[in-house]
């Protein structure tokens, strides 16, 4: 064994920012703040943890991030929790309006390319086409013969026609 080496190895684990990994007392720790205090928001809806098949609460980096939220609009803010419920609604009700924003501004994108398309196709066609007046089929105009003047009758200014 004196020939061998131990070699050290590092291994990184990504953990999603919503993945419940902390328990209630260390979730409690990071937000500064007493696990009564944690059980007390869930009840009232300001927090979802995950729950382990075992059924023990687990939270996220994002449930900590929302307890700390809380804590700064209660401590900092003086928001009571009635005040901080109703923060989190227009939150959710201001991003559901951005993301349609956001789907409506891509909609209206795709349109206005469209309608440029059609517009060149629109341009070239009616540059390159004319209309063939013995079966009404349309004739690209590299086929018609040179061009040529149809005189036409309108009245003039007395009445009387002129050609």
């Amino acid at each position: 064994m004196s020939g061998m080496r131990r070699i050290r190895t590092t291994t990184r684990i990504e953990v999603s920012d919503d993945r419940g990994v902390f328990m209630i007392s260390v979730a409690a720790e990071l937000a500064e703040m007493h696990p009564q205090t944690l059980r007390m928001y869930e009840q009232r809806g300001l927090i979802e943890p995950k729950r382990s098949p075992k059924g023990t609460r687990l939270y996220s980096h994002k449930d900590v991030e929302r307890l700390r939220r809380i804590q700064e609009m209660t401590a900092e803010l003086g928001l009571n929790l009635a005040g901080v419920e109703r923060v989190f609604e227009l939150e959710d009700q201001l991003e559901a309006a951005s993301a349609k924003v956001r789907r409506l501004e891509r909609r209206a994108a795709d349109l206005q390319d469209e309608v440029e398309k059609l517009e060149a196709l629109r341009r070239s066609l009616r540059a390159e086409i004319v209309p063939y007046v013995g079966g009404g089929a349309l004739v690209p105009v590299r086929a018609t013969k040179p061009r040529f003047r149809i005189p036409v009758e309108r009245p003039g200014k007395d009445g009387t026609d002129v050609a």
